[in-house]
């Protein structure tokens, strides 16, 4: 029973592939939704390798975002949660950053907040915010 109370439990937040502008100039060249729900699973994947639970969150880029992120905070106590570089690096989405960042804030205060730049590397991020055993 102790060993599952010590494993991670990490919340990654992404804006649904679909929904994204891929003619944005400040994305990275080349992505699609292919792309993106490739590079989820790789981190998805990473992340279960380490010996972590992970769930994941797709937002749509609207005010169902944060009813969305919070009912799954609700869901369960998280260790980290990760939000995705599509979230909080194009210019036109500081908005939805900034509700999404206050929902995490609110719902889940003793978690901590990290963010990826590309879905693979979000297991990098996450374990920045564990301490080394």
């Amino acid at each position: 029973m102790s060993q599952l109370k010590d494993v991670k439990k990490v919340l990654f937040v992404g804006q649904q592939p679909e929904t994204v502008d891929f003619s944005d100039p400040a994305l990275p060249p080349g992505f699609n939704a292919e792309k993106i729900h490739a590079g989820i699973a790789v981190g998805m994947r990473q992340m279960a390798d380490r010996g972590w639970h992970a769930d994941l969150c797709l937002v749509r880029p609207d005010e169902s975002a944060t009813v969305a992120l919070e009912r799954q905070l609700a869901s369960a106590t998280y260790d980290c949660v990760v939000i995705g570089g599509g979230i909080r690096i194009p210019p036109k989405s500081l908005l939805l950053f900034e509700r999404l960042l206050n929902s995490v804030h609110k719902s889940a205060p003793k978690a901590s907040i990290a963010f990826n730049t590309v879905p693979q590397d979000t297991a990098d991020a996450a374990g920045r915010w564990f301490k080394t055993e």
